[in-house]
């Protein structure tokens, strides 16, 4: 019996305009009133999707948690209460930091718990943090020392460009492998965590402070950072968007597309018919 759907957000719970369709709205609520818990499990800042919260009746409620930073950091909805986090230490960070913004035309992302800083941003970059309406502060100099005595939650960089997203992975990865681990989301990020956190430890953390079985987590995403979770979760879950190298991990897929209300097909299917 399913008790938590941890659900990515963007091309997963989001149409691909960003936008919240009605189908997902009424079927999260629905699986809510029935005790399911829906957890959004996303690489973004918890802030950024607030008023998607909103939409669904979750925003500020008491026992309703929420994943982000791809697992570094759980809260409680009410209040933003942190549960837990996993960050950077700083000298890693900066290194990634340092290491990547060598390469040209690449956007260089810190996150903090409730704050992000982006250096050299790119139009494609522009463009999609407009369409998520993410807050950011720009940061005028190539230079994070100012973050010190900040926790940093990730460090990310986007590119459109394929061979350039793995050609920097690997670039920091050479160095800093043995404190970091890189993942890729949205067919542009390049997202570096602290060694051993993601989006499926997180997600059976917070199971665990619940109380509830793994077997009984489900877990829906479509790109490579979700892919710890799929594979963590009692039921892993693809959606028909998902690039094949998920869908080929996940137990399940569904029939829908994040366009389509993949994630109601998965609450009717799962929790409303039993």
């Amino acid at each position: 019996m399913i008790k938590i759907i941890a659900s990515d957000l963007d091309e997963t719970l989001l149409d691909t305009d960003g936008s919240l369709n009605q189908k997902n709205i009424d079927a999260i609520k629905a699986a809510t009133k029935a005790g399911v818990y829906f957890v959004p499990n996303s690489g973004r800042g918890y802030e950024s999707f607030e008023d998607n919260l909103v939409d669904l009746g979750l925003a500020q409620q008491p026992h309703q948690y929420k994943i982000s930073y791809n697992g570094a950091a759980i809260l409680e909805n009410a209040h933003d209460r942190v549960i837990a986090t996993n960050g950077i230490p700083f000298n890693l960070a900066k290194g990634v930091f340092d290491a990547g913004r060598t390469f040209d035309h690449v956007s260089c992302h810190v996150y903090l718990l409730d704050q992000l800083y982006i250096y050299h941003q790119t139009p494609t970059d522009a463009a999609y943090m407009a369409s998520r309406q993410v807050p950011f502060t720009k940061l005028e100099e190539p230079d994070i020392d100012f973050l010190k005595n900040r926790p940093i939650m990730k460090v990310i960089f986007e590119t459109p460009d394929v061979k350039r997203q793995h050609e920097l992975a690997d670039h920091v990865m050479a160095t800093y492998g043995d404190g970091v681990d890189v993942t890729f989301s949205s067919g542009r990020y390049i997202e570096f965590n602290k060694k051993g956190v993601n989006k499926g430890r997180a997600l059976l953390q917070l199971a665990d402070l619940l109380g509830v079985d793994h077997e009984d987590t489900m877990a829906v995403g479509d790109n490579f950072n979700d892919l710890p979770m799929i594979k963590a979760a009692g039921v892993g879950v693809a959606v028909a968007n998902a690039v094949p190298e998920v869908a080929k991990q996940a137990d399940v897929q569904t029939k829908a597309t994040n366009d389509d209300g993949a994630i109601a097909e998965l609450v009717n299917e799962y929790v409303l018919k039993g």
